[in-house]
């Protein structure tokens, strides 16, 4: 895997997720085990509601690790952007017709927000 550009803020963010993620795993099995309980499963939407939530979970917490494994770590407050658009550098766009201005910053996929003007 190759490796995967976070700046701290977006890897505390998963790390984060990722505790909750594995808080949540015996809430699910605990679903589980409600739902199996009520008889058929073949007919059951709680069961089969259960299941389908854990697989997303587990695939998130896989996804996240290997995020993590693969990070490269980037320090934003060191980048020499040198006029150029990279990851980490922050671009103040002011729009020439009206005068009016925004700000963006170049982050990794899972950081983000266009409302809170991170960009991927």
């Amino acid at each position: 895997m190759a490796k995967v550009p976070l700046t701290a803020r977006g890897a505390a963010q998963l790390r984060e997720e990722l505790k909750r993620l594995k808080e949540e795993r015996p809430k699910i099995s605990e679903a589980i085990a409600v739902a199996r309980a009520h008889g058929d499963l073949r007919e059951n939407a709680e069961y089969h509601a259960a299941k389908e939530q854990q697989g997303l979970a587990e695939a998130r917490i896989r996804d996240i690790e290997g995020k993590l494994a693969n990070a490269e770590i980037i320090d934003v407050t060191t980048v020499n952007a040198a006029g150029r658009v990279v990851f980490g550098a922050t671009v103040h766009l002011v729009e020439i017709n009206d005068g009016t201005e925004a700000r963006y910053q170049i982050v990794g996929e899972d950081e983000a927000d266009i409302k809170a003007g991170l960009l991927s």
